[in-house]
């Protein structure tokens, strides 16, 4: 299978996987493979909203059932939703419309939004909103740098393995470096 058929097979599935985990590195891969021709750019939208809707809903209702004690083991994140918190009791609506613009909000956002007195349906709607505007906007970015890389390069077919594998690179070094951040802050359980 060449590199074509497995963008084409696997890159809406990639998208919707790749936003409900992280977001921005996968929508814009998803949009310059638009460009390319490889994806549609309305379907890669749709799968970007897809992901990054049902995701947040999901993060939202752990926050709500689970609360705070989700993250008894991650001092660092509860620091991040403590100061959450006081920008939620201030601008509520503001930081739900915007959060996946914030960088660092991304995940811990609709989980703390959860453990706030947004009811279930306000989020609902919202969420909605702000995942439609995201991924119409990150996609579009996507797609559009796509076409200025194009006018740079003039015959980007041959570097486009090379540009989608390097932001595969940069995305995989993302998600192992905040992986090890993680594992730092977390308290040592040592049996005596």
């Amino acid at each position: 299978m060449n590199f074509e058929l497995i963008v084409q097979h696997f890159g809406y599935l990639s998208i919707v996987i790749g936003t409900f985990l992280e977001g921005e590195a996968i929508l814009i891969l998803g949009g310059f493979a638009a460009h390319q021709g490889y994806l549609h750019l309305p379907l890669v939208m749709v799968s970007a909203f897809l992901g990054s809707f049902i995701g947040d809903q999901i993060y939202f209702f752990i926050g709500r059932k689970k609360g705070l004690a989700y993250f008894s083991n991650k001092p660092y994140a509860q620091k991040k939703i403590k100061r959450f918190q006081n920008l939620m009791d201030r601008y509520h609506t503001a930081i739900i419309l915007s959060f996946r613009f914030l960088y660092g909000l991304r995940t811990i956002a609709p989980f703390t939004i959860g453990l706030s007195s947004v009811t279930s349906k306000k989020f609902f709607i919202l969420n909605m909103i702000s995942a439609m505007v995201w991924s119409i906007t990150i996609g579009a970015l996507g797609f559009f740098f796509g076409q200025a890389f194009e006018i740079v390069l003039q015959d980007i077919k041959q570097y486009e393995m090379w540009i989608m594998g390097a932001g595969l690179v940069v995305l995989l070094i993302h998600i192992v470096l905040r992986y090890l951040k993680n594992r730092r802050t977390q308290p040592c359980n040592t049996v005596s």
